[in-house]
């Protein structure tokens, strides 16, 4: 019996010869699987969250282009009904709304009588004037030296007075001639307007640029109303 076979023991259990007998090692199929399972399910997920990351950076982009092209598309066919029932109702008052809204009645400058006034040291300078806004079409009333409430003391290029009903039409016409007037309301009942020239008039609108402000007061005016997308 070898030393190696320990006491009490023997037969089939007795150990013969000089060593200890080796263990094998288990066998590394398995871990070798499971390594590989776990790399595939790595990378899986790698992938997937890769496909993530480019559709939040390129796919949104692509979405919200369909969005916007069919925003467009809605608001262009808003905009053809908006337009299609502004233009019906154009013909039912005898304009297009599309077009503008209608300006404001204006008097023609024959329809206005100017009261041409100096208040300046400048001999004849209320006579040169009137007869410039006569070719010009207006009608001429007074001419002379300003009031004593005006002489002298009128700093800018002048100022056009009349009742508050002047305000609205005759004071737009009439200062398209002389920029810069500032206009003034009194008491009076009668239609005339008075120019009264300051010590800072130096002539009248050039008649070309007057008349270009004249047709632009005429004009009708943009519609503010349009509907935006």
């Amino acid at each position: 019996m070898s030393m190696l076979t320990p006491p009490g023991m023997g037969g089939k259990y007795r150990i013969t010869g000089d060593r200890y007998p080796r263990m094998r090692r288990p066998s590394g199929r398995r871990r070798l699987v499971f390594a590989a399972m776990g790399a595939v399910c790595a990378l899986g997920l790698v992938g997937w969250g890769t496909l993530q990351l480019i559709d939040v950076f390129s796919g949104g982009d692509d979405d919200k282009t369909v969005r916007a092209a069919r925003g467009t598309a809605d608001c262009k066919r808003e905009l053809g009904k908006d337009t299609a029932k502004g233009h019906d109702k154009g013909h039912d008052k005898g304009h297009d709304k599309a077009s503008g809204t209608a300006p404001k009645a204006l008097p023609k400058p024959g329809e206005i009588t100017v009261n041409v006034y100096n208040a300046t040291p400048r001999t004849g300078l209320a006579k040169d004037t009137a007869d410039e806004l006569k070719k010009r079409g207006f009608k001429i009333g007074k001419v002379g030296n300003a009031p004593a409430a005006y002489d002298k003391k009128v700093k800018g290029p002048g100022i056009l007075l009349g009742a508050p009903a002047a305000t609205n039409g005759p004071f737009d016409v009439l200062g398209t001639q002389l920029a810069g007037a500032r206009t003034e309301n009194d008491g009076r009942s009668g239609k005339d307007i008075d120019l009264i020239l300051g010590s800072g008039f130096k002539d009248l609108t050039k008649k070309k640029d007057a008349t270009k402000a004249l047709a632009a007061l005429s004009a009708p005016k943009p519609s503010s109303s349009a509907p935006t997308c």
